[in-house]
């Protein structure tokens, strides 16, 4: 049984009100309504209630429903992520179903939709990602048009753990005498992201400005990434932004290994680390040299976020700190760190086992 917040007013008239969420200020606001008996003011709650939980059919379609929510939520994202979401809603949502009256939805649309893309060779991740639009935008749908909300029970694929391909010691080794015996700023960059675990975008974003020579500090602050445009005639642009999370702003103190690098190569403030002048270079570009870098030294293709694991990994073997790592990380919180950056080779593994003896 529904129990509604009814009381009697001085004039002798009853008064109910039933909540409408928040308004912009973040103030409640109330439907109120007005009888002279509790059992009318009832009644007409009632049927409010009743005609909110009601869906209703209208001819707004998918495509509509996308351009409503992007306006609703895009001034709470940042550029980076509005452009994703952009990509996905045109790229994947609105061919399939961007034409189709969003009351017709079923689950059944959204579920092939699913295997359709799994089977095209998206990742679960990936795939989850889209359908996590799908849920917000009918979310949002459902409550503005009283529509019925399809994807509201709809389960995510299973994401899949993949594990990251990283250089064993010997690999390792073979790399950093390729930084011991060249002199240039892409050395230098893969010395920063394997003793000090930076993501590639904040590598590119890196300024001398950032770098403490006195206290030995790298402060990352910014990150570096292409995105999709929506106006002009260029099609991708690069932004340097804040970092990916608000943990992901920190302090490291630098290594000696890279301070010596990094005074060696100092430049001025303004100037980006990577490239030695004030425009920067991008990701992709720093992935090409990485990988041919890898290609001469004969050595396994790994992607450049392999050093991120690799740097992780290394931490950990001698003896850091979960806690410390995942700061210098700029991760969240520690799980995020064992569970995805903490990677046991197997003559490390042979090792422990070998400190397995009979119970005496």
């Amino acid at each position: 049984m529904i129990r509604f917040n009814i009381y009697r007013r001085r004039d002798g008239r009853y008064e109910g009100r039933l909540s409408q969420g928040k308004k912009e200020n973040g103030r409640r606001k109330f439907q109120y309504f007005f009888g002279k008996t509790r059992e009318i003011v009832e009644k007409r709650m009632a049927e409010a209630l009743a005609n909110e939980s009601r869906p209703t059919q209208c001819s707004i379609t998918v495509a509509e429903i996308f351009d409503e929510w992007y306006a609703h939520v895009k001034h709470r994202l940042k550029e980076s992520t509005a452009a994703n979401y952009r990509m996905k809603i045109q790229k994947h949502i609105l061919p399939e179903f961007g034409e189709i009256q969003a009351g017709s939805m079923d689950s059944t649309s959204i579920n092939q939709f699913i295997q359709k893309k799994l089977k095209s060779g998206l990742s679960p991740r990936y795939v989850s990602d889209i359908i996590v639009l799908m849920k917000s935008a009918y979310k949002f749908a459902s409550k503005k048009h009283r529509i019925a909300n399809p994807a509201a029970d709809i389960s995510l694929p299973r994401k899949c753990q993949s594990e990251i391909r990283c250089l064993d010691d010997d690999e390792q080794r073979r790399l950093v005498a390729h930084i011991n015996t060249h002199d240039n700023t892409t050395a230098l960059g893969i010395a920063i992201a394997m003793y000090m675990g930076l993501r590639i975008g904040e590598l590119c974003a890196l300024q001398w400005e950032d770098i403490d020579f006195k206290k030995r500090i790298l402060t990352v602050r910014k990150t570096l990434q292409r995105i999709q445009c929506t106006k002009g005639k260029s099609k991708t642009k690069i932004i340097i932004t804040s970092p990916k999370s608000g943990s992901s702003f920190r302090h490291i103190p630098i290594p000696d290994c890279v301070m010596e690098l990094l005074i060696k190569h100092r430049g001025k403030n303004a100037e980006y680390v990577l490239s030695e002048k004030i425009n920067p270079i991008e990701p992709r570009t720093m992935q090409y040299r990485f990988a041919k870098i890898l290609k001469n030294e004969k050595l396994p293709s790994v992607h450049f976020h392999a050093l991120r694991h690799m740097f992780a990994s290394n931490c950990i073997r001698l003896g850091f700190d979960v806690k410390a790592l995942s700061e210098i990380l700029g991760h969240s919180n520690v799980e995020i760190t064992l569970n995805r950056y903490v990677h046991s080779s197997l003559s490390q593994k042979m090792a422990y086992m070998r400190l397995i003896q009979p119970s005496i």
